[in-house]
């Protein structure tokens, strides 16, 4: 291919159009390895925000718990007390010995409950550390994994300013209404504003071109040939 002629310039233009899209993706694109860390990462957090939840919704009940045990043991002493002053009462005396036994009861199913709550506040607490120590032993990887990643886009984004030089020096020297309808047809084909034939067939679409039309494209001469079905811009590739 004569790379003298304005077709093939706008042609190698749009080469390097394509691969100033592939680094672009490229850049966009995270590692394997930084997403599967972050993505750890995540699910750390996530699991350590339930247990905290848990952890929250526990420390209340055990909270409140000993509360109304502490409240309870208090009135079993104070009502003991209150026994030791009527002792010469029996009435009063039994009254007293079934208030104090209704409260010790009520202290013991308090005590009861408070047990599984305290062994479940252990294991969360041993869950809580043992996630946070995960979280602290995964932030140097993803730090290390990041900062590779930035050289990674820092190249890539160098290699595209040197080809972006390159376009606009080699798309300088197209006249620009052709240049513009090429970039119109490439962003609405998404890629493709110019195209070979082969075979006869348009490349872009894979349409069999007329002969008249196969003919015009073979002059290379201005304006472009189009094609009737995709409306690319033709070109003929030798």
């Amino acid at each position: 291919m004569n790379d003298s002629g304005p077709l093939e310039r706008l042609y190698k233009v749009q080469q390097l159009d394509l691969q100033l899209d592939q680094l672009q993706a490229e850049e966009l694109s995270i590692p394997q390895g930084l997403r599967d860390a972050r993505a750890e990462q995540e699910q750390i957090n996530n699991v350590l925000e339930d247990v905290e939840i848990e952890l929250e919704h526990v420390g209340k009940n055990v909270r409140q718990l000993e509360q109304d045990l502490a409240s309870t043991r208090d009135q079993v002493a104070r009502n003991k007390g209150e026994q030791e002053k009527n002792a010469f009462n029996a009435k009063v005396q039994s009254q007293y010995e079934n208030l104090i036994q209704q409260l010790s009861e009520r202290a013991t199913d308090y005590e009861e409950s408070l047990a599984p709550l305290y062994e479940r506040r252990g294991k969360l607490n041993e869950r809580r550390t043992d996630l946070r120590s995960q979280h602290a032993e995964l932030r140097p990887q993803i730090g290390q994994l990041e900062g590779e990643d930035e050289a990674r886009v820092a190249g890539l984004r160098e290699q595209q300013e040197t080809i972006r030089k390159e376009r606009d020096e080699l798309a300088s020297s197209i006249e620009t209404r052709f240049l513009k309808e090429y970039e119109m047809i490439r962003k609405a084909k998404r890629g493709t504003g110019i195209v070979g034939i082969e075979a006869g067939r348009c490349t872009g679409c894979n349409m069999q071109l007329p002969v008249t039309v196969q003919q015009r494209v073979t002059t290379a001469k201005l304006p472009p040939v189009k094609c009737p079905s995709c409306g690319r811009f033709l070109i003929k590739l030798t």
